[in-house]
């Protein structure tokens, strides 16, 4: 088996099993599978959850595609090459409760062939990340805790480095540099090397990509039941706008499959169902809402706290 059936042969059983393990935790929405084809070359599979017990949107895609290199590639995305090709599985989660986090994770494996169809390179990237609208800093605590575990079974460097680097990447730079979330792991642009060969960043992503359900499921579990108020659900909406803020002016995964022709349903499936764009809109200082904001403006470190 080849190295990029190996990786979509995990991509298509990790969307099963990520499926299968949220269906059971919301008890009554289920997932509705669109399969898609790709008129350039290849498809996927949309699965979307919605109007359940704790789910009010969410879904879980894989897609498998690949095409020539345009022009537009070449000039905005600077890829070089004849043909490409990506396989790669993303998820976004938008709970009913605003004290369950919104959730997103992706990973991905991307080629690159010259005109002989020989592949010239290879890189693979990912993470997972929490975008909370009230700090449980247990929750946060478990969430980043997960990942460092992984992380320190491959390499001790891996945990600092890729939080740092998501800390910095899902940030509203137009809003005072303020994160969208509590962060989590995000690395990109991964390739072999003598000491960490394909097989080692296969590993990593597989282990990555398993330890997604442990990481989010127990904190499901612990806040799904909690009563909430008018006026939580109305900061989730508004905290709500400030992911669609980011998804459309700053996310390059958003930014690659609008500009690759990709199939616009899935790639905007990460939008949550409702927001609120409301003018200068500033939470009490002092309150559990101001808590998360200020987390939002300083990334904290959640190991040892």
């Amino acid at each position: 088996m080849s190295i990029k059936e190996k990786w979509i042969k995990y991509i298509e059983d990790l969307q099963d099993r990520i499926c299968g393990e949220l269906e059971s935790c919301d008890s009554k929405a289920k997932f509705i599978e669109d399969k898609w084809e790709r008129e350039e070359g290849g498809g996927g599979k949309t699965r979307v959850i919605s109007n359940g017990n704790v789910f009010e949107k969410g879904g879980v895609n894989t897609s498998v595609v690949f095409g020539n290199v345009s022009d537009t590639m070449k000039s905005q995305l600077k890829i070089d090459g004849a043909t490409w090709f990506a396989c790669g599985l993303s998820l976004v989660l938008h709970p009913i409760n605003p004290f369950v986090p919104t959730v997103h994770c992706n990973y991905r494996m991307f080629e690159l062939y010259d005109e002989n169809e020989e592949s010239t390179d290879r890189w693979f990237g990912g993470g997972t990340d929490l975008t909370p609208y009230y700090l449980f800093e247990e929750d946060a605590i478990h969430f980043h805790q997960t990942y460092k575990r992984v992380c320190d079974e491959f390499d001790a460097s891996f945990y600092p480095a890729f939080k740092k680097v998501c800390d910095n990447y899902f940030v509203n730079t137009h809003r005072n540099n303020e994160r969208r979330g509590i962060g989590g792991i995000f690395y990109d642009n991964q390739r072999a090397t003598k000491d960490q060969d394909v097989n080692f960043w296969i590993k990593f992503g597989k282990a990555c990509g398993n330890a997604f359900l442990p990481s989010y499921l127990p904190i499901i579990e612990k806040r799904k039941n909690c009563s909430f108020t008018a006026e939580n659900k109305y900061w989730q909406e508004v905290r709500r706008g400030r992911y669609v803020e980011f998804n459309l002016i700053h996310d390059r995964g958003t930014l690659f499959g609008l500009k690759t022709n990709g199939r616009t349903e899935s790639i905007l499936m990460s939008l949550p169902p409702t927001v609120r764009f409301e003018y200068n809109y500033q939470p009490q200082p002092g309150s559990e809402e101001d808590k998360l904001l200020q987390v939002c403006l300083q990334p904290k470190e959640w190991i040892n706290v």
